[in-house]
């Protein structure tokens, strides 16, 4: 009910700050944006927010909430603020970061800029953030913080309480403390949960969970995020070969993966940037997506040119010319489906090496039912509507030929392309649908031509 009752409050400060903001009452909107919004309704409101008001807003934020509103904005926004500040604004910004929230964001500035940086931290915050820094963003080691809580597995319960006690706050999403060794070797994890229900008496060793698989320190955040699904974690500890402990994930961080990958996933069908503001300038704008209308424009050309190969058949018989498209977009649609449960499949990781032929065979039966079925329908309406029997047959082959070809493409493009290191998601959709339009007008003009020659 609180809970419920906060989301209210927050929704209802939102509209008040709207209000003030249309109605140009600046202190006000700063009183309610320092007041009464949490950092991540702050950086939500910056990022529904045309420019102009954007910067408005922004400069109504107090620095001592800067640092906390950066951790929520989305890329593109974030890297503009960065780089209107210096090196020792960024120092003071960045004082109170976790290691890993503070690694993604020196990942955005310029070398000489994150080395300033870190210059001005002291000793062991910047060997903490170095050890991240020192991995890929997109892996384990990227998405680790090296703040834990690590004990003994010989020591008592009673002492491990006595330790955590000694504690100001344990790090957020602490669920369970990481047992190692003197070589600080990981052994396995212990349940705070556990640990307050149990003998104080009892030793860790006898408490602690020893069937928890530590995540390697190069294992991709994707798969790291199929990890938390699968095993409902909520932290786990990360390990390099050797097997000694480097750190930890938390779920927060997990929530994060999953949702860019999600945007990824959206915005690369169409071409564009995860990371896209969605009140970006006109001309950046432009600029980003001329590049992509670039290649589908050649691939608008490939399609163009196998028609121009019919034209004496097209004018001939102009039939063909309207019932073109219909061929062309039942494959773009039929591949586009199973291009997108591939690339699905994929991304959860359960496709491998030993199901593919099976899905090969699903898609390639499916296709050719598929096609049976919408050809005779589209024939039929085809041969009533020209009075041509010949052309409704030879429309019902090609959307037959069409679809088993998209099925087949779709499910073998997206393979390709990851095994090539090419993003599907970015590059499946546009080949895709230009493979599905040169079979479907070089299937169906072809075998009008040799019909009607």
């Amino acid at each position: 009910m609180s809970d419920i009752l906060e989301k209210s409050q927050a929704r209802q400060r939102l509209r008040s700050l709207s209000e003030a903001l249309d109605s140009g009452a600046l202190k006000q909107v700063a009183r309610i944006l320092n007041g009464g919004l949490s950092p991540s309704d702050i950086a939500h409101l910056l990022e529904s927010s045309p420019p102009r008001q954007r910067a408005l807003l922004w400069n109504l934020v107090d620095k001592q909430l800067e640092g906390d509103v950066l951790q929520y904005l989305n890329e593109d926004i974030r890297a503009e603020y960065l780089s209107r500040l210096n090196a020792q604004e960024l120092a003071d910004i960045i004082e109170d970061f976790e290691s890993d929230d503070l690694a993604d964001l020196l990942q955005q500035l310029p070398d000489k800029v994150i080395q300033e940086v870190l210059d001005t931290m002291d000793e062991q915050d910047r060997q903490r953030v170095e050890e991240v820094l020192s991995y890929p963003e997109d892996t384990a080691g990227g998405l680790m913080n090296t703040d834990t809580i690590t004990v003994r597995p010989d020591i008592s319960i009673d002492v491990v309480l006595r330790y955590l006690r000694r504690h100001r706050a344990l790090p957020p999403m602490t669920d369970s403390l990481i047992v190692v060794s003197r070589r600080d070797e990981f052994i396995g994890m212990l349940p705070i949960t556990k640990m307050l229900v149990s003998n104080q008496a009892a030793t860790v060793r006898e408490v602690m969970d020893t069937d928890i698989e530590p995540i390697p320190v190069a294992l991709s955040d994707t798969k790291v995020a199929t990890l938390f699904e699968r095993y409902d974690l909520i932290s786990a500890p990360v390990v390099n070969q050797e097997g000694h402990l480097l750190g930890r994930i938390t779920i927060d961080d997990v929530v994060d993966v999953i949702r860019e990958d999600a945007d990824h996933s959206l915005m690369s069908m169409a071409g564009l940037d995860d990371d896209e503001d969605t009140f970006a300038p006109v001309w950046k704008t432009t600029r980003r997506r001329a590049i992509w209308l670039g290649v589908n424009l050649i691939t608008a050309f490939i399609a163009s040119g196998v028609i121009g190969l019919f034209e004496d058949t097209i004018e001939k018989v102009v039939a063909l010319a309207v019932l073109m498209p219909i061929v062309a977009s039942m494959g773009g649609i039929a591949g586009s489906q199973t291009l997108t449960l591939v690339i699905r499949g994929m991304a959860v990781g359960q496709i491998s090496g030993t199901n593919v032929g099976w899905l090969l065979n699903r898609e390639f039966l499916s296709g050719i039912l598929n096609g049976i079925l919408w050809a005779g329908v589209v024939a039929a309406a085809a041969t009533a509507w020209f009075q041509d029997l010949l052309i409704g047959a030879i429309i019902a082959a090609a959307l037959i030929i069409n679809l088993v070809a998209a099925a087949l493409v779709g499910t073998v493009l997206p393979l390709f392309l990851k095994s090539r290191d090419i993003d599907p998601a970015l590059a499946g959709s546009v080949i895709l649908t230009t493979v599905t339009d040169v079979v479907g007008f070089m299937s169906f003009l072809g075998l009008a031509t040799i019909f009607y020659a």
